[in-house]
């Protein structure tokens, strides 16, 4: 049997609670012996020869001495079960949390990632759980602008980062439950929104990899259906983008405590021939969500571009803008010739913003202004 340090005990301690433990040892095998109402619970494990175990369960908090049988009660269930500590706090917290584990499967020479790709996929997870949260809430949304205020409240506190695991480098997504919901006056179960979360989630992969093997434009009316979103394929595309990486495993396990979903598989493989199918995939979505609309852009000017064919009344220039697009950060090809042009390279010079306008429209995997563009020289230091 495996003695779990208290160091370890400790931590887990203060991210469980007395009811999830409760719940967790209900979902499996444990029998419920006797229970004083908000002051203690008795559990026991049977088994062919006798009983396995027997623990008892403090549920009231404000005893001076919870702290140390609640520890004593984790100490006891992981005995029983030989787990480490990453094994007692992955168990108990599944039997009302989801989990969706994200495998970054990459040559690792001392099983470590660059920190900057380790803070890009925490962004692309974010960008992922976002998208699925909406669709969830609201299979036609646009994906631009505000979300509802279940969305809002679910990415502030239904989602936790969980332990890491082995195997390449593995991150760990926790949806919490929360507690039972009543039934609907039909006497249907209630499926808990962040749920509805991860099961939007896992069809929408399931869907972006199929689709970035084998492209199918009646999907496009079926976006929502399908959990698809422009964003979630952008997410999915960010993770995929280290040249190391070889394949991306994206895997759920649903909580023990709520019937499982009907997602077909739990299991979703990004391989080599799938990543080079995403960009196609998320240039259909972005077109279906951001149809060509006019725009005032304010950002820096990141490159210059001028193309002389050898005819100078065909010379083409344009620039490269950083900037923002519904909140989120783009680089948006503009552009540009004459005087304007020259603005735009004493904005690039002097380090000011520009604002342009015009069409915003996405092809060939970039974002563009067409039509007619227009400056605002109020931007521009003229003077330099």
């Amino acid at each position: 049997m495996k003695e779990v340090p208290l160091d370890g005990l400790q931590e887990i301690a203060s991210t469980l609670s007395p009811p999830a433990v409760s719940q967790y040892l209900a979902s499996q095998d444990w029998q419920l012996e006797a229970r004083d109402q908000d002051v203690r619970e008795i559990w026991r494990l049977p088994g062919a020869d006798g009983p396995l175990g027997r623990v008892m369960l403090p549920l009231a908090t404000d005893y001076a001495d919870f702290p140390v049988r609640f520890r004593d009660t984790l100490q006891a269930l992981a005995t029983i079960y030989d787990w480490n500590i990453g094994q007692l706090a992955e168990r108990i917290a599944a039997a009302r949390a989801d989990l969706f584990f994200v495998r970054l499967d990459q040559e690792m020479t001392d099983g470590t990632i660059p920190f900057r790709q380790a803070e890009k996929t925490l962004e692309a997870l974010l960008t992922m759980m976002r998208a699925a949260a909406t669709t969830a809430d609201d299979p036609t949304h646009s994906h631009r602008g505000s979300r509802s205020a279940i969305v809002t409240d679910f990415l502030e506190d239904d989602i936790r980062l969980g332990h890491t695991k082995r195997g390449s480098f593995v991150f760990t997504v926790v949806t919490r439950l929360g507690e039972v919901l009543p039934p609907h006056e039909d006497g249907s179960p209630t499926v808990p929104f962040p749920r509805k979360v991860m099961t939007t989630l896992a069809t929408g992969l399931q869907s972006t990899r199929q689709l970035a093997l084998d492209w199918d434009e009646g999907a496009l009316d079926r976006a929502g259906q399908l959990g698809l979103s422009a964003g979630l394929v952008e997410s999915v595309l960010d993770l995929t983008q280290p040249e190391t990486l070889r394949a991306l495993e994206l895997s759920f396990d649903w909580a023990a405590a709520e019937p499982r979903p009907d997602v077909g598989t739990s299991r979703i493989i990004v391989d080599r021939n799938a990543m080079a199918g995403l960009p196609r995939v998320r240039e259909r979505l972005v077109r279906r969500e951001e149809p060509p609309r006019y725009v005032t852009l304010l950002g820096t000017v990141r490159t210059l571009n001028r193309d002389d064919s050898g005819d100078e009344d065909q010379e083409a220039s344009s620039i490269v803008l950083s900037t923002h697009v519904d909140g989120r950060p783009r680089k948006v090809h503009v552009p540009l010739a004459g005087e304007e042009y020259a603005w735009a390279i004493r904005a690039h010079q002097s380090k000011q913003p520009i604002v342009v306008s015009g069409d915003l429209i996405f092809e060939r995997g970039v974002w563009r202004l067409t039509g007619t563009i227009n400056v605002d020289p109020n931007f521009v230091d003229r003077r330099i």
